[in-house]
């Protein structure tokens, strides 16, 4: 787990929240398990090009330890851990749905390109198997 939860002081709002979201990846892997749903730590590995193996398990760490994600731990042989959204993390979504469509709105005004994460059929087939149905894709990338 994280050293220390972060607990403020806060100067407002946006600066707990800003806590919370901080980092490059935080936001790509609430993405990525509100578009995917349920996922395994090398699927989200997968998912996430560029992110380090030491990075990711911090960062998933540091969001169990906030409330956004939740960690299950299957007792077998191999190990199995699996990855979700809380109700947190799916709040945590759905108040970075305008963020996310501004965003989108920059990269159309600008020109960027927008990252294109291949998977193969076999993946994209098992991840297709654990999307929770009732879980909203509100957050764009």
């Amino acid at each position: 787990m994280a050293t220390s939860a972060r607990r403020g002081p806060y100067f407002c709002g946006i600066d707990a929240a800003m806590d919370v979201v901080a980092g490059k990846w935080k936001s790509l892997i609430l993405w990525e398990l509100q578009h995917h749903g349920t996922r395994r730590f090398a699927e989200l590995r997968r998912g996430l090009p560029g992110v380090s193996e030491k990075m990711l398990i911090q960062h998933l760490r540091e969001m169990e330890e906030d409330g956004l994600v939740h960690r299950e731990v299957y007792r077998q042989v191999p190990p199995k851990v699996e990855y979700s959204l809380t109700e947190h993390g799916i709040s945590l979504n759905a108040a970075l749905a305008l963020l996310g469509e501004w965003g989108t709105e920059r990269m159309r005004r600008i020109g960027a390109e927008k990252v294109s994460v291949s998977m193969s059929a076999e993946v994209a087939t098992d991840v297709a198997a654990d999307v929770p149905t009732d879980v909203p894709t509100t957050v764009g990338r």
